[in-house]
């Protein structure tokens, strides 16, 4: 039975895509958390995964063209953790620009809102941060939503421009753009009339 476990457990990392990211309980359906994570343990040694951080694994992803493993992706990190602990998360200063592609400036920090503790995370060069944040403003709003909302606060009413709304017109799908419209009624009135603005023409 054991050997079992273990077959399913690899064969479904083995299915994953490079970059993937892992936690005990995205196995929690084939084996008991000790019998996991003796199992990813092993993995581990083995080579086929790498330990991020405590508890959170990644299929490593290759590139050729660097001829080397490529670092894990902090938000897919971050995602990972929110669904280790159960917490809503959402991308939020710099952060947020970078990822709706509004600013290419490098962050030190990848910085989230956060329903759960305020908590630190360190692996090689990256640092994640999650920040509290009250209920209201994370659960139930959807990621991209609270990733708009985040980004316009960030930028602040009188930075946003019309360049600003044409990058996140084109970035945003038909439905992302629905949900936001109502999602978002609640929020700030220069935000939801910005939010309003970049759904206009849908």
């Amino acid at each position: 039975m054991a050997n079992s476990y273990s077959r399913k457990i690899q064969e479904r990392i083995r299915d994953a895509a490079e970059g993937t990211v892992f936690i005990g309980a995205d196995f929690a359906d084939i084996a008991d958390t000790e019998t996991v994570r003796r199992n990813l343990n092993r993995l581990t040694q083995a080579g086929l995964i790498r330990r991020i951080l405590k508890g959170v694994y990644e299929k490593p992803e290759y590139s050729e063209m660097l001829k080397e493993y490529v670092a894990a992706d902090p938000e897919v990190v971050a995602k990972a953790l929110a669904r280790n602990y159960h917490w809503s998360i959402a991308p939020c200063g710099n952060t947020a620009l970078n990822l709706l592609g509004l600013s290419t400036q490098v962050t030190a920090v990848w910085s989230y809102i956060s329903d759960g503790p305020y908590k630190t995370y360190e692996w090689d060069s990256t640092k994640l941060e999650f920040k509290h944040r009250t209920n209201k403003e994370i659960t139930g709003l959807s990621y991209m939503t609270i990733l708009v909302i985040q980004a316009l606060k960030t930028l602040g009413k009188a930075n946003v421009t019309e360049k600003t709304i044409q990058i996140l017109r084109f970035r945003l799908s038909k439905e992302d753009k629905a949900v936001m419209l109502t999602e978002a009624a609640e929020s700030t009135d220069w935000v939801y009339n910005t939010i309003r603005k970049i759904a206009e023409r849908d």
